[in-house]
């Protein structure tokens, strides 16, 4: 039986990444420093699979702590999700960001040189591409970055390429996530920001739920068809399902790949409002404000290298993202009760 750290395991994407790992018989180790998540997330983890992971509270740029988990656990692969990832704050904390995400990554290759662990699957994200110049985004396209936080995914990547060169025993794999939505269907876990949140799911949920009166819309003066911007949102049960066919196919080659996690179709800010309405029965008044900086017109993957080469293709549609967002947060109010 294969074991897997996880790190930022506790996180939105991480927590859903660990169950499916669970229910697939993997053995999970989590190390998480709780700065965007809860240490709750480990009793929901093993209420919806029955099994419970073994956890760590320490942060993945502490070297000493992270060796300690690797003397105590043999770790055949890494799965890395500890990262800042708000792109509004890296813009104005872009120290923080460049700190944080880029010093837990070369920690984690330089303990896993040392504990001869040769499997890596790395949270990219799709703003490595920047401003694409044209649609859908295919992984041999242009890299570029608008933002701080897109930097240092682009620059962690660039690291992974120089490591995967000097060290040929190495095998990589690195996830362009388009924009993970949704939660999961038990509604145990789902995406739970602290403070005021970043992204847009996040966000409508707040207001539909009356914790904050408005939502902000960000421009409405894109070259999209409603003028608000166009993201690929894809349920992030199919995201960590992506994780899965990732860690199959890295244990069975060596260098470094790159894949596209996305649906392939375009819903703009206004169509999520709407489903969201629609599906959940609910208002979510918003109100148009400013662009802001560094955001851009339109992002949708091309899927079909991940279809081809990994066997992934998300199942889940924009109506189950807005279902099992809102179903989060409603189970949620109920057991705080």
């Amino acid at each position: 039986m294969m074991k897997i750290l996880v790190t930022g395991g506790l996180g939105f994407i991480g927590s859903h990444t660990c169950v499916e790992l669970l229910n697939a018989n993997y053995e999970v180790v989590i190390i998480d420093n709780l700065s965007n998540s809860s240490i709750d997330v480990l009793e929901k983890l093993e209420e919806i699979t029955s099994k419970r992971p073994k956890f760590y509270e320490i942060d993945a740029c502490n070297k000493e702590k992270v060796s300690v988990v690797f003397k105590e656990n043999k770790i055949d692969a890494v799965i890395h999700f500890a990262g800042y990832k708000a792109v509004g704050e890296s813009v104005s904390e872009p120290l923080k960001y460049y700190r944080n995400n880029l010093d837990s990554t070369l920690t984690l290759l330089e303990v896993m040189k040392e504990y001869s662990c040769h499997n890596f699957v790395f949270s990219s994200s799709a703003t490595v591409y920047g401003t694409p110049k044209e649609l859908p985004i295919k992984e041999d396209f242009p890299l570029s970055t608008t933002n701080p936080y897109g930097t240092t995914k682009l620059m962690i990547e660039r690291i992974l390429q120089d490591v995967s060169k000097a060290d040929k025993d190495l095998s990589i794999i690195v996830l362009r996530y388009f924009n993970p939505i949704g939660a999961h269907p038990s509604g145990l876990i789902g995406e739970n920001p602290n403070g005021i949140p970043n992204n847009l799911m996040p966000y409508i949920v707040r207001v539909a739920d009356k914790e904050l009166p408005t939502l902000s819309v960000f421009g409405n003066d894109y070259n999209t068809h409603d003028g608000t911007g166009v993201r690929d949102y894809i349920h992030v049960v199919d995201l960590a399902k992506g994780h899965l066919k990732a860690l199959e196919k890295v244990v069975n080659f060596k260098g470094i790949e790159y894949y596209n996690l996305g649906t392939g179709k375009g819903y703009s800010v206004l169509d999520l409002v709407n489903t969201f309405e629609k599906v959940n029965n609910v208002k979510v008044p918003y109100k148009i404000v400013d662009r802001r900086p560094g955001d851009i017109d339109a992002c949708y993957a091309d899927p079909t290298k991940a279809y081809e080469k990994l066997g992934f293709k998300a199942e889940y549609g924009i109506e189950d993202m807005c279902r099992d967002s809102y179903n989060y947060i409603l189970k949620n109010k109920e057991s705080q009760k």
